[in-house]
């Protein structure tokens, strides 16, 4: 028998005895629920599982992972064990684990179906964050390291993968300021810091602009050529906010709507469209423009700090244009075959106006609506019936 669980049995007799009266008996209580991102996920090729997270995971799960990951990465600083592949380059890649896998989800959510939950938790980690990666590639000791395997990566004997990753770890201590001065280097966090609350900001006003600029519908026969569930949908959203009998047309994080490819209304989808490219614009407390112009700032100073003439010489340098002059090259290049194919498709937009008797000129807001009668009429498509095709669970 375990000597310690006879001792322990012994232990709790004793205690329950000594007081002369009958131990009461607890109702066992439900084991505390682990957090999803403390382990690697279950699912098919560790995809995260939706079923088991809460908007509540995020916050511990990112405090915890950034906790550890400081703790390995303090323990690849310190090794005494003069710089390996395996001991700083392989021990980074493995470090913060938690913390990837939470803030992924997180993000992915943040950018694709956020909330003001999810939002309210940004603004709270994402200073941190910024603080995080700062300590991590700002650590001198640590980078040290880095330099060391870079300046002899050509005789460690390495693959090109390996050598390849060399590369890109010395590279993104650079491009994070670790040559800069203790002095700049104070400088750079500080202006990293701005620049994660400004993003953040930014995040959570675009939320709000998408919200502000819906499109209120008062008959329905505005809606013609919208889908029934699309309809009905517009219909909920509409009761949601206080507008019970009316459509609520919700806009996407695009500038051209999906929707204007089937509303044969075409005032309203002038106003659609008006709705969304106006967004950020509107001159209220979500106003982006000063927030973008601030940011813009931050990233050109960051930009110079770092030795760049500006901050698109800067985000190019690793990129495969690798300068802005090369990009711009690049984009001219592509823009007379660009505008002579819009042309010759504007032409044809405009002939399935005037069949029609339109009486009016092929406008924005029109592109989409006509293009869709362009595909049916020439290739007899019809992109509703195409749509079922391409579920999630049909092409993944």
């Amino acid at each position: 028998m375990n000597h310690s669980l006879a001792a322990l049995s012994i232990l709790l007799l004793a205690a329950a005895c000594g007081t002369g009266e009958t131990p009461k008996t607890e109702m066992p209580t439900a084991p505390a629920r682990e957090n999803p991102f403390a382990k690697e996920s279950t699912q098919y090729l560790g995809a995260p599982d939706f079923s088991a997270i809460r908007t509540a995971d995020f916050k511990p799960a990112i405090l915890e992972g950034m906790e550890q990951q400081l703790a390995e990465v303090k323990a690849i600083a310190d090794n005494a064990e003069a710089p390996t592949f395996e001991n700083t380059i392989v021990a980074l890649e493995k470090s913060g684990q938690q913390l990837t896998r939470a803030s992924k989800v997180f993000f992915y959510l943040i950018s694709s179906n956020t909330n003001d939950s999810l939002q309210a938790i940004n603004t709270e980690l994402a200073p941190m964050l910024a603080a995080h990666s700062d300590a991590i590639n700002l650590d001198p000791k640590l980078f040290a390291r880095v330099k060391t395997l870079y300046e002899k990566r050509d005789s460690l004997g390495l693959d090109s993968v390996s050598a390849y990753l060399v590369d890109r770890y010395y590279t993104r201590f650079v491009r994070a300021g670790a040559l800069l001065n203790p002095a700049d280097q104070k400088t750079l966090r500080q202006l990293n810091e701005e620049e994660s609350k400004l993003t953040t900001l930014f995040s959570e006003n675009l939320l709000k602009q998408v919200n502000k600029a819906a499109v209120l519908v008062d008959s329905v026969q505005q809606l013609d050529g919208m889908p029934e569930a699309e309809i009905q949908a517009a219909a909920d959203a509409a009761k949601e906010k206080g507008h019970e009998g009316k459509w609520l047309i919700t806009l996407q994080n695009t500038t051209m709507q999906p929707v204007l490819a089937v509303l044969k209304d075409r005032a309203l989808r002038e106003r659609i469209f008006s709705a969304s490219i106006s967004r950020g614009m509107l001159g209220d407390s979500s106003d982006q423009r000063a927030t973008v112009s601030r940011l813009a700032q931050l990233r050109a100073q960051r930009a110079k700090l770092l030795g760049y003439p500006n901050y698109a010489s800067y985000s190019l340098a690793d990129q495969m244009a690798k300068t802005p002059d090369a990009a711009v090259k690049l984009m001219t290049g592509m823009v007379p075959a660009a505008v002579k194919n819009v042309k010759a498709e504007a032409a044809k937009l405009q002939a399935m106006i005037d069949k029609e008797n339109g009486g009016f000129t092929l406008a924005p807001w029109d592109w989409d609506f006509y293009a869709e009668k362009v595909r049916k009429a020439e290739y007899d498509l019809d992109e509703s019936l195409i749509k079922p095709y391409f579920e999630l669970e049909h092409v993944l």
